[in-house]
């Protein structure tokens, strides 16, 4: 596999991708356990203890977080999100990993959709920590991080996780390439065993961020998981057999469009693909057998690299982060995609709005906040009824790319 990235201003990136080959690797992991710095740990439990009545009051509300991925210690940046969409600090909290950065990154260190997830069924937030290659989970309450667990990812440069049910399964992007799966308990992630499948690419330990995978990701009836990989140019499909584990082998789909990066399902379960290399999405039906079959031929938005997409009700959004733009798409009751308008720019950029990078909507789907990675700042808008964007607040002080950056973002 061969690839070339040259590192350019934010308003303009260019992709040159090859294929490559896949072959098979075995790996294995163990378990790490962290108490949180705020809370003491029981010596039975290996975490803190709490009664009863307090576990009834845990989970994530009105927050949103934003995973700095700092080189010499990631955190994560919690904020309480207001009525209005304004967004206030409530702390910062250490991974107990560390952040990394891809080889020659433009704007995105970690070149990845989901790299911090909320599990509402669980009410753990989990994150990656790239260059210590493990991942945490914290117990939420409301906007505050607890009982810190950690593990090893079970391969290089961890970058995206997926959740479904009691399942977490976590993309590493270093190396070989690797999904290792673990099951979320009250005590964190536990390796599940027998559930490593490689991806057979041919990355170094810090990958080239053009050769790595984007994104990991299950379907919503939680039968399939589905990676994409950027330049091998496929989805690749796991169909999901008994105990929570992949079928041996992916089924290697050729994706429709070039470069695919980040994926999301409308109502309806049909995958939507985010494609880099000419600013496209293709419509996806996955079958059963892990085949997929194209819907809706790539639709372009006439901006540069879409990575991102996130959707909220029957409305998309894209973040381009060639030329720091957000597109707005919707679907109409046949499950077919549209430009919410002419020009593909929902938002336009803003001074403070550079390098446009990862993206989340709130649970209730008024909000989007999207990262901005160039200028370290995060900003938030109203979803209108017909798909609008209007600013309602812009964070600033994040950690800005640089030598890293922040990535990951999601929130409730």
């Amino acid at each position: 596999m061969s690839s070339h990235i040259r590192r350019r201003s934010p308003r303009k990136v260019r992709l040159t991708i090859a294929g490559g080959a896949l072959l098979a690797v075995a790996a294995t992991a163990g378990i790490v356990t962290i108490a949180s710095a705020d809370e003491p740990a029981d010596a039975s439990s290996n975490g803190p203890v709490r009664p009863l009545s307090a576990r009834a009051h845990l989970g994530a509300d009105h927050a949103v977080f934003v995973q700095g991925n700092e080189l010499v210690g990631n955190t994560i940046h919690a904020f309480k999100r207001g009525d209005d969409g304004q967004l206030s600090a409530a702390g910062t909290f250490a991974t107990g990993g560390k952040g990394g950065d891809q080889v020659d990154a433009p704007t995105d260190s970690l070149a990845s959709q989901s790299s911090l997830v909320y599990d509402n069924r669980s009410k753990r937030l989990i994150a990656v920590n790239a260059g210590s290659a493990t991942v945490t989970s914290f117990r939420v309450e409301g906007q505050k991080l607890t009982d810190r667990q950690t593990v090893p990812s079970g391969g290089d440069f961890p970058s995206s996780i997926a959740v479904s049910g009691n399942l977490a399964y976590v993309m590493n992007a270093g190396g070989k390439g690797s999904v290792q799966g673990f099951r979320i308990t009250g005590k964190g992630l536990v390796p599940l065993s027998g559930s490593y499948r490689s991806l057979g690419l041919h990355n170094k330990k810090v990958p080239l961020f053009s050769s790595s995978p984007g994104q990991v990701a299950f379907t919503p009836d939680g039968h399939a998981l589905v990676v994409t990989t950027k330049s091998a140019n496929t989805v690749e499909v796991f169909p999901m057999r008994y105990g929570g584990r992949p079928a041996a082998r992916a089924v290697v789909n050729p994706s429709a469009g070039g470069v695919p990066f980040a994926i999301t399902f409308d109502r309806s379960g049909r995958m939507l693909v985010a494609e880099a290399e000419k600013s496209t999405v293709t419509t996806y039906q996955v079958r059963r057998d892990g085949v997929l079959r194209v819907v809706q031929n790539p639709l372009p938005n006439g901006q540069e690299t879409l990575c991102w997409l996130e959707r909220a009700g029957d409305f998309f959004f894209g973040g381009n982060t060639g030329n720091s733009t957000v597109t707005g798409y919707r679907t109409d009751q046949h499950g077919k995609l549209a430009l919410t308008n002419r020009v593909g720019v929902a938002t336009p950029p803003s001074a403070r709005s550079q390098g446009v990078i990862d993206l989340t909507v709130t649970k209730d789907e008024k909000f989007l906040y999207v990262q901005n990675a160039t200028s370290g700042t995060v900003d938030g808008f109203r979803i209108g009824r017909n798909g609008s964007l209007s600013k309602v607040t812009t964070l600033t002080g994040l950690p800005p790319f640089a030598g890293s950056g922040m990535e990951g973002i999601t929130a409730v």
